[in-house]
């Protein structure tokens, strides 16, 4: 992995020579933090990227599909692996570039308590989380539902997003009173938008791990080669931590 980096830092190095561009396809929950990458990566490289952003499932169907992306940043640890596995990702490129953290959110102030126990009061219509097939976000979700032993009691109330960017749309306005979104999701200058907030123990769902791959239409990319080595840089690094990811 070692030799891999290096080789990475060197050729983007020598590639800032020539600007060029590199198509990334960015998990929702990780729409914001990239596009202020971005730009700080066409600052200081020369090189500009340009971000599509979707669901990780949809994603992951558009690439198999042929999708001109050279870069993915996934939000989980699977979906990379299983590209690499069937050979649309360069071997030995994939590794992770933030965890992130599941919330309970409400605009509403009071609603969601600090131990999550609204869940448990069944006091509100609709709860919102993003589909489990599609997002890993919703996977958490669910897991988090099961282990409350709740999924089958708030079945009903549920409503899902494709994305957790949907999800957030649901509950900001106000089609469900509340929702599982990601930390990132609600953090403003780095601080917690107005509502009520429940930040769920990492012990009741699976970690969420997100993944970068170079994909193999990006393997002779000067630009992907920039970004993925740029990822690992002080000011990428900065800006993730500042959304609410761990590194």
């Amino acid at each position: 992995m070692k030799r891999i980096v290096s080789a990475l830092l060197a050729l983007a190095a020598g590639a800032a020579l020539q600007a060029a561009e590199v198509s990334v396809a960015v998990a929702a929950n990780f729409a914001a933090p990239m596009r202020e990458i971005a730009q700080a990566f066409e600052r200081d490289t020369g090189h500009k990227a340009v971000v599509a952003v979707g669901s990780t499932g949809k994603l992951y169907a558009q690439i198999k599909q042929g999708a001109p992306f050279e870069v993915l940043l996934s939000a989980d640890a699977q979906t990379p692996a299983r590209l690499e596995a069937e050979g649309l990702g360069v071997a030995g490129s994939r590794w992770t570039y933030a965890t992130g953290h599941l919330v309970l959110w409400s605009p509403q102030p009071g609603l969601v308590d600090a131990q999550g126990a609204v869940l448990r009061s069944g006091q509100f219509k609709r709860l919102a989380m993003a589909d489990p097939k599609l997002a890993p976000y919703g996977a958490a979700a669910f897991q988090t539902l099961q282990h409350l032993g709740l999924q089958q009691t708030l079945e009903g109330k549920l409503v899902q997003g494709d994305s957790i960017a949907q999800t957030y749309q649901f509950v900001a306005t106000g089609n469900a009173e509340l929702g599982f979104l990601a930390l990132s999701q609600l953090l403003v200058e780095g601080r917690l938008r107005a509502g009520s907030v429940w930040q769920v123990p990492a012990h009741m769902h699976a970690p969420l791990r997100q993944d970068a791959l170079l994909l193999v239409k990006g393997r002779q990319q000067p630009a992907a080669l920039a970004l993925m080595a740029y990822l690992r840089s002080e000011p990428a690094r900065s800006i993730i931590m500042r959304h609410g990811y761990s590194l």
